[in-house]
């Protein structure tokens, strides 16, 4: 348990070595698709730290995809999401007749990756799939799963691993949950 101040502290609920395992399992899962020419897309900014685990899981197992980066956003300065997605940074890769594996932080609403999952078919993907570190399914706003999931998360608030509570916290090895104190 540690002390965050303003009356919040936080716990370990997924811990470095739990990720770890979790992150080779996935990998083992989408080299079973045996996908030609794939390409790894983060959508910025809180999967930078689970796609680079990822990616290093990948070659483990004997993959080499190419890597590419999108930045998207239905938040911009809020804390509760518009409804729209923006591009920030679009890929630099062309998609076209490549399979595709967008990899975020959090599935909870769904809209950005469906955003994200259509802009990549509509390019001319030859398949769109996804892996997602955490699953929070209670606030879902568009009709989609993930391919490929670490856990289910509970609904809290969670920080770590890449994940941030206003702009701190990104560089914990570990998913952590932000509450109250009792």
């Amino acid at each position: 348990m540690k002390e965050l101040g303003a009356g919040k502290r936080m716990e370990i609920l997924f811990d470095a070595d739990t990720i770890a395992k979790r992150n080779l399992e996935l990998a083992h899962d989408i080299a079973a698709l045996k996908l030609d020419h794939l390409l790894i897309v983060a959508v910025l900014k809180g999967s930078f730290v689970f796609a680079a685990d990822l990616i290093r899981a990948l070659h483990k197992v004997g993959l080499s995809p190419e890597v590419d980066f999108i930045s998207l956003s239905s938040y911009r300065s809020g804390t509760v999401s518009s409804g729209q997605v923006s591009i920030l940074r679009d890929v630099e890769s062309d998609v076209r007749n490549r399979h595709v594996l967008l990899v975020d932080d959090i599935l909870e609403s769904g809209r950005t990756i469906a955003y994200a999952k259509d802009l990549m078919a509509a390019r001319g993907a030859a398949s769109v799939r996804t892996c997602v570190l955490l699953d929070k399914p209670g606030h879902r706003a568009a009709e989609i799963e993930a391919d490929f999931k670490g856990f289910d998360c509970p609904d809290l608030f969670v920080i770590g691993y890449g994940m941030d509570m206003a702009h701190s916290f990104r560089e914990l090895p570990f998913v952590g949950v932000v509450s109250k104190k009792d």
